[in-house]
C-alpha cells in the first residue's frame, strides 16, 4: 500500500505559513511523517501526569517556615475559618471531604511568608484537566476551521509560556500565579494540543484510524517517563538558585518544550480533499462491525445525538474506574502488601519509619511499572479496534476490566504477581480507552469535524478526574474511620468501580448507527468545507510550509528518530524505577 501522496501542481495559496491552506501537503508527501509530529505535540504536553515531582520541592520553599495551612496571619485565619464552619466536627464526613477540596487550599494562594501544602499544589493538577476539557469543547470548532498547525502553534505558547509565567510565582511565592500560569493558561494548551492532531491523522490513515491516534496519544501517556526524570535531574544540577532548583527547571523546560512543539506544529501536513491511500477502497456504509459512517455530522449539533452521550458516558465510566485505581495504586499496594514487599512478615501498620521507607521506594517502582502499561495500552488497544470494531474493543475493555477489579481484593490475599499483573491489565485498557475513542467518533460521526466533536467528548475526561478520585478516597478515609484494616479497606472500592464499568458496558451496547437526519447535506458540507479552507486549489499549495518535493526515507527517519530517542530514553529511565518492585 502507498504512503505517498500523489497530486498535481497548483498556484500557491496566500498566508502565512501557520494557514490552514499553507499546511496542505504537496506531491510526495510521507504520511508516516504525521505521527511523530504529534508525537511531538504529546510528548510534551503530556508532562501533565509527571508535575507532582515538583511539589514537594515548592512545598519546602521557605526553609523553616511553617505550612500556611498553620499561618496565622489574617488571610489565612479567615480562609481556615471558612473551612472550619464548612466541614463540621466529623472529619471523616462527606462535607469535611468536600469542604477540605473545595477551600483548603484557597488561603494559600496570597500567603508569602509560609510554605504551601501539597494538597494545595495538586490545585494545578486538577486544573490542568478541568481546563483541558473546558478548552478542548470550546475550541475545537475553531481548530478544524484555521487547521492543526495554528491550533498547536497556540497550544505551544500556551503550554510553555504558561510554564514560564508560574516561575514567576516561585520567585514572589505566590501560588495564585502558579495556578493562573501553570493550571489554567497551561491547561488550554493541554486541551488545544491534545486534540490538535486527531482529525488529520484520522484523514491521513482511514484505513488504521485506531492505530494512527493511537501513537500520538501514547505520547501523552509517555510525556511523565521523559519529564519527570528530567525535571529530577535539572532540580538537582540547579539545586543552588535559591528556589530548589525549580525555577531554573521550568525555565529550562518550558524553552525545550517550546521548541520541541513548534517543531510538531511546523511538521503538520492536511491531506487534499478527497484524498485516500493509493488501492483502498472506504467499507461499506452499512458495515456492522464498526459502524463506519460516510456521513459527516456538525459540531452544533452534537449535544442532540445520543450516540454522543452514550459514548460520553462509555469514556467517563472507564476513566473514572482507571483513574481510581491510578491513584490508589501506590497505598494500595503498600497498604495490602506491607512488609512482605521487602521480605518481612508483618502489616502495614506494624512497620517501622525504616522500613516504610523501603516500602515506599518498591510502591515507587509498581508505579513506573503500570505507566509503562498504561502507554503500551494506547497503542495495542487502538490498533486492535481496526480488527474488532470500537464497539466490540469497549466490550472487551468492560468485561475483561470488571473481572479485574473484582479480582482483585481475591489476589491481594494471594500472590503480588497476580495484583500486579491485574492492576497492569487495567492500566493498559485505561489508555486504551483514551486512544480508541477517537477513531470512535469518526467512525460514528464522520471526519470533517472529528477534532471539534472529540474536544466535546473530553469534558467527560474532566468529569472523571473529579468523580474516580472523590469516590475511591472518600470510600477508603469512609473504611478507615469504621475501624476496618488498612489491608481491607480497598475491598469495597473495587466492586463501586466496577458498578462504573457495568454501566459503561450498558451504555457501549445501546451505541447504534447515527440517524441519516443528524448528518450535514451536501449543501452544508460544501459550506463546511468553503470555511474550513479545504480548497481544491490547494490541493499541491508550493511556497513556505508545504512540502513541496517527495518526503525521503532518510526525512521520515530523522523524524522518528526525534520523537523516539526522548521516549526510549524514558523508558529506560521508567524500567530501571521499575525494577524496583522486583529486587
Amino acid at each position: 500500500m502507498s504512503t505517498v501522496m500523489n497530486g498535481s501542481a497548483a498556484a500557491p495559496s496566500s498566508g502565512g505559513w501557520l494557514s490552514k491552506e499553507r499546511t496542505v501537503a504537496g506531491p510526495g508527501f510521507n504520511r508516516w511523517l504525521l505521527p511523530p509530529a504529534a508525537l511531538a505535540i504529546h510528548l510534551c504536553i503530556g508532562m501533565a501526569y509527571g508535575f507532582s515531582v515538583f511539589w514537594l520541592p515548592l512545598s519546602k520553599l521557605l526553609p523553616g517556615a511553617a505550612l500556611c495551612s498553620k499561618d496565622a496571619s489574617q488571610a489565612g485565619n479567615f480562609w481556615m475559618q471558612i473551612l472550619s464552619s464548612l466541614a463540621g466536627p466529623d472529619a471523616k464526613s462527606l462535607r469535611s471531604v468536600v469542604a477540605k477540596a473545595l477551600f483548603g487550599g484557597v488561603g494559600e494562594m496570597t500567603l508569602s511568608t509560609c510554605n504551601w501544602d501539597i494538597s494545595a499544589l495538586g490545585w494545578i493538577y486538577t486544573l490542568f484537566f478541568v481546563f483541558l476539557g473546558a478548552s478542548a469543547a470550546l475550541w475545537g470548532g475553531w481548530l478544524e476551521h484555521v487547521g492543526p498547525r495554528k491550533a498547536a502553534a497556540v497550544a505551544a505558547v500556551c503550554w510553555a509560556g504558561g510554564m514560564a509565567l508560574s516561575t514567576i510565582g516561585v520567585s514572589t511565592h505566590q501560588l495564585w500565579i502558579m495556578v493562573l500560569g501553570l493550571g489554567a493558561i497551561g491547561g488550554i494548551g493541554l486541551g488545544l494540543g491534545y486534540i490538535s492532531p486527531v482529525s488529520t491523522l484520522i484523514k491521513w490513515f482511514p484505513d488504521r484510524r485506531g492505530m494512527a491516534t493511537g501513537m500520538a496519544i501514547m505520547g501523552f501517556g509517555g510525556g511523565a517517563m521523559i519529564g519527570s526524570p528530567l525535571a529530577a535531574k535539572l532540580m538537582a544540577a540547579f539545586g543552588t538558585d535559591g528556589t530548589n532548583g525549580v525555577q531554573t527547571t521550568l525555565l529550562v523546560m518550558a524553552a525545550l518544550y517550546f521548541v520541541f512543539m513548534m517543531g510538531g506544529a511546523r511538521g503538520y501536513r492536511l491531506p487534499p480533499t478527497g484524498w485516500k491511500p493509493e488501492g483502498w477502497t472506504p467499507p461499506a456504509a452499512d458495515a456492522s462491525k464498526t459502524m463506519i459512517t460516510r456521513g459527516h455530522v456538525h459540531v452544533k449539533r452534537i449535544w442532540g445525538i445520543p450516540q454522543f452521550w452514550l459514548v460520553w458516558l462509555v469514556l467517563c465510566m472507564n476513566v473514572s474506574a482507571g483513574i481510581g485505581v491510578i491513584g490508589l495504586a501506590s497505598p494500595m499496594l503498600q497498604e495490602i502488601f506491607g512488609g512482605h514487599l521487602i521480605g518481612l512478615d508483618a502489616k502495614y501498620g506494624d512497620l517501622a519509619k525504616a522500613d516504610l521507607t523501603k516500602i515506599a521506594g518498591v510502591a515507587a517502582g509498581f508505579a513506573a511499572l503500570i505507566s509503562l502499561f498504561n502507554i503500551g495500552g494506547r497503542f495495542f488497544w487502538a490498533s486492535i479496534s481496526d480488527k474488532l470494531g470500537r464497539k466490540a474493543t469497549y466490550v472487551v475493555f468492560f468485561l475483561l476490566g470488571a473481572a479485574m477489579y473484582a479480582s482483585l481484593p481475591n489476589t491481594a490475599g494471594v500472590s503480588k504477581g497476580l495484583f500486579v499483573a491485574a492492576v497492569c491489565v487495567i492500566l493498559s485498557m485505561y489508555g486504551g480507552g483514551f486512544a480508541t475513542v477517537p477513531a470512535y467518533l469518526s467512525d460514528l460521526f464522520g471526519t470533517q469535524m472529528v477534532g471539534a466533536i472529540h474536544g466535546r467528548l473530553l469534558t467527560a475526561w474532566s468529569t472523571a478526574g473529579i468523580l474516580g478520585p472523590v469516590v475511591v478516597n472518600y470510600m477508603r478515609d469512609y473504611q478507615l474511620g469504621l475501624g476496618i484494616p488498612r489491608e481491607q479497606v480497598y475491598n469495597q472500592t473495587m466492586y463501586i468501580l466496577v458498578g462504573f464499568l457495568a454501566v459503561g458496558l450498558i451504555c457501549n451496547l445501546l451505541i447504534r448507527p447515527v440517524d441519516q437526519k443528524y448528518f450535514m447535506t451536501d449543501v452544508e458540507l460544501a459550506e463546511e468545507k468553503r470555511l474550513a479552507h479545504e480548497r481544491a486549489a490547494a490541493n499541491a499549495v508550493t511556497g513556505e510550509g508545504v512540502a513541496t518535493a517527495p518526503s525521503s526515507t532518510a526525512t521520515v527517519a530523522l523524524a522518528w528518530l526525534a520523537v523516539g530517542i526522548p521516549l526510549a530514553w524514558g523508558v529506560w529511565q521508567t524500567l530501571i524505577s521499575a525494577a524496583k518492585l522486583f529486587n
